[in-house]
C-alpha cells in the first residue's frame, strides 16, 4: 500500500485559513458587542480573554450569560461540555490525517483551535498533514477571532446605544441561519429544533421550573432532544438520516 506524502508548508496553510479568518471577523465582531450589552461589568479585556481562551461561538455564547448570571462552575462546564463534545470527534478523526512531523504537544495545540471550519479544510486535502501546515492553517481563524471580538468589545464602548443593542442581536442571527436551511433539508431535523424550542419555553414559563439555570435548561433541552430524535431518526450507515 503507498503511503501518502506529507504536507508540511507553512504558507499554504496561512492561505487556506485566511477566508476563515475574515468569516470569523464578523461573528467574533458580534459577540464582542454580546459581551459588552451583558450590562454585569464585563471589559474588553474580559471578552478577549474569553475569545482567546475558548474559541467556540456557540459555547461562549452560552457561557458568557451563565457566568454573568452568577451560575456555578458545574453549571458552565457541563454546559460547555455538551456544546462543545462534537470538537472531540473531530478531533478523532483529524488525528488520523496527521503525518510524522505532528508530535503529541502539536496535537494538543492543534485541537485547540479545530473548529468546524479548519477541520473541514483540513479534511479536504487528500495528503497527509505536517504540523507547519496545521499551524499555518489554525493561526489566521484564530487571529480573526480573538482580533474580531477584541474590535467588538471596543467599539460597544463608541456606539450609540440602539447600534449596541441590535449588533448584539447579531449573532442570534448567524445560528438561526445556520439552523434553518438544515430544518428546510430534513423534517426529522425541524422536528428535533421545535422539541428543544418547545422544553425551553417550558422551563421559562411553567413557575416551579423558573429556578433552574440558563446553563442547566440548554444541557437538558438539548441532550433530550438530541437523545429523542437519535432514537427515532438514528443516522444510517450511508449518512443520509430516516425520515
Amino acid at each position: 500500500m503507498k503511503k501518502l506524502q506529507e504536507f508540511n508548508d507553512f504558507k499554504k496553510g496561512i492561505i487556506d485559513g485566511m477566508p476563515i479568518c475574515l468569516g470569523y471577523l464578523s461573528v467574533s465582531f458580534a459577540f464582542g458587542i454580546f459581551v459588552m450589552n451583558q450590562g454585569v461589568g464585563f471589559s474588553w479585556l474580559h471578552a478577549l480573554l474569553i475569545s482567546m481562551t475558548n474559541v467556540t461561538s456557540a459555547g461562549q455564547l452560552a457561557g458568557v450569560p451563565i457566568i454573568a448570571a452568577g451560575g456555578t462552575f458545574l453549571e458552565l462546564a457541563v454546559s460547555q461540555l455538551v456544546i462543545n463534545l462534537r470538537y472531540a470527534l473531530m478531533s478523532v478523526s483529524l488525528s488520523q490525517k496527521m503525518g510524522p512531523s505532528v508530535r503529541m504537544i502539536d496535537r494538543f495545540l492543534i485541537s485547540f483551535i479545530n473548529t468546524d471550519e479548519v477541520f473541514a479544510v483540513a479534511t479536504s486535502r487528500k495528503e497527509m498533514l505536517g504540523r507547519k501546515y496545521m499551524y499555518g492553517l489554525i493561526l489566521m481563524p484564530y487571529l480573526g477571532w480573538s482580533s474580531g471580538t477584541l474590535l467588538g468589545a471596543v467599539a460597544g464602548n463608541f456606539l450609540p446605544e440602539i447600534v449596541v443593542t441590535s449588533l448584539g442581536l447579531a449573532i442570534y442571527g448567524m445560528f438561526t441561519a445556520i439552523v434553518v436551511p438544515k430544518t428546510k433539508e430534513n423534517k426529522m431535523t425541524a422536528l428535533c429544533v421545535i422539541t428543544a424550542v418547545v422544553l425551553s419555553l417550558i422551563f421559562n414559563f411553567v413557575p416551579v421550573l423558573k429556578g433552574i439555570g440558563d446553563g442547566f435548561i440548554i444541557i437538558i433541552c438539548s441532550v433530550v432532544a438530541s437523545a429523542l430524535f437519535a432514537a427515532l431518526a438514528p443516522i444510517r450507515q450511508e449518512g443520509t438520516v430516516n425520515e
